[in-house]
């Protein structure tokens, strides 16, 4: 019996053009979409992660509800363009920028909820705790506080968002990652979380990371996380990009949904996911824009691909043998993980529409659709996009495309004057 769930059984010819399921981004900083492209100078011999993180936090020290709106229905407004149905949204800005609440401690995430509403995405808002600046339990830096929460904190939080769920939107929780948040309060957390709530994390995203790990807990981020605590499907390894073979194949074993972002992993010179061996163990993934340096899905699958044929020199790695097809794998590989990652079923009766008339589709099958949609060329076959029945793409742009780009326009003017 065919699998109802199947890219194959998601790809349709229909009227104007060719159906193809919405794609849920699994890891997102609203915020930083107003920053892509402003750190492309170099500010030191051996920039990286670290260097870039200086540039992120002076930026994040600018945002507030009213900018942090108009960021988000820009970047959300792109995503529904780009073919993302679903975004799960890692929030860790939280206070003001001297760590103190806003006078509603949720305003920053109840900006963001506000923002994808209002374009019509679906959203899982995934609060971040942070707690402290390192492995070592040092206390946030000036530049941190706004980020920090302590956990009853951070759990009123989380309780206050809660009863704003429906259909199109559902609140999880995010440890920011394990050199933020202690042990005890990982484990208090996650005793006191709702069953149907999904965990997502960062882990394993730089090698300075793991070697910080291993000295002071005798043991690397994955293989730490997999033997203290119960990781399961409910659970999402954001980059695990730094992997042995033994944490590849204990995160493939756990259920576990690894959100892979090439984009942001090569612009910030992370490095690359061991993904073959992942699949070949049966691993779960998604993908997320991240840092959204390119909010683009063909864009992640497609890098996720050629990262992969650059480092082993060969053509068509994600592939299985029930699978030869690379776009279909790829696509497959999203629609699988993702009712698990952001915590709730919902998207099949969405519709992504692309044009048949481009040329990138001209005479495609439902056989090389797939294949043709992610490698050939840049330009966005987009056509509509609906989310819950409401139209929100239309002849590829948003239906609130001007309103959305004035706003933004000025926000970010006043952002880098301030």
């Amino acid at each position: 019996m065919s699998n109802p769930d199947s890219t194959a059984g998601q790809v349709h010819a229909i009227e104007g053009g060719w159906r193809v399921p919405g794609i849920a981004n699994l890891h997102s900083h609203a915020f930083q979409r107003a920053m892509a492209g402003m750190a492309e100078r170099q500010t030191h011999p051996e920039d990286s992660f670290w260097t870039w993180r200086e540039i992120m936090y002076r930026f994040a020290a600018r945002m507030d509800p009213d900018s942090t709106y108009a960021v988000a229905t820009q970047l959300y407004a792109e995503m529904l363009e780009a073919g993302y149905t679903t975004v799960c949204e890692f929030h860790y800005v939280h206070h003001q920028p001297d760590g103190t609440p806003y006078a509603d401690a949720a305003a920053m995430s109840k900006a963001l909820i506000a923002a994808a509403r209002d374009t019509g995405i679906r959203m899982t808002l995934l609060p971040v705790l942070y707690m402290t600046g390192g492995f070592d339990g040092r206390a946030l830096s000036a530049r941190q506080q706004r980020f920090g929460h302590g956990v009853d904190g951070f759990l009123r939080l989380i309780d206050g968002l809660r009863p704003l769920q429906d259909d199109q939107l559902r609140v999880g929780c995010a440890f920011h990652s394990l050199r933020a948040v202690p042990e005890a309060a990982m484990r208090e957390v996650l005793a006191a979380l709702p069953a149907d709530a999904p965990i997502h994390i960062h882990i394993a995203e730089q090698v300075g990371e793991v070697q910080d790990c291993l000295a002071v807990r005798n043991a690397r981020p994955v293989e730490w996380l997999l033997r203290e605590f119960q990781v399961d499907r409910r659970w999402t390894l954001v980059h695990a990009t730094h992997l042995t073979q033994e944490e590849t194949h204990g995160i493939a074993a756990s259920g576990a949904t690894v959100a892979i972002c090439p984009t942001t992993e090569a612009n910030l010179g992370d490095g690359l996911f061991p993904l073959r061996e992942y699949l070949q163990a049966g691993g779960r993934w998604g993908i997320g824009s991240d840092s959204h340096v390119s909010v683009s899905p063909v864009e992640e699958l497609r890098w996720l691909e050629y990262g992969q044929r650059l480092v082993t020199r060969h053509r068509n790695i994600a592939v299985t043998a029930d699978s030869p097809s690379v776009g279909e794998t790829l696509l497959q590989g999203v629609l699988e993980s993702a009712t698990d990652a952001i915590g709730f079923p919902g998207g099949k009766d969405d519709l992504v529409l692309l044009d048949a008339d481009a040329p990138a589709l001209v005479g495609a099958t439902r056989n090389d659709l797939v294949d043709r949609w992610l490698f050939a060329g840049n330009r966005s076959l987009v056509k509509q996009v609906r989310v819950a029945g409401r139209e929100v793409v239309t002849d590829g742009q948003h239906v609130e495309r001007e309103a959305i780009a004035r706003r933004y326009g000025e926000t970010l003017r006043q952002l880098l004057r301030d």
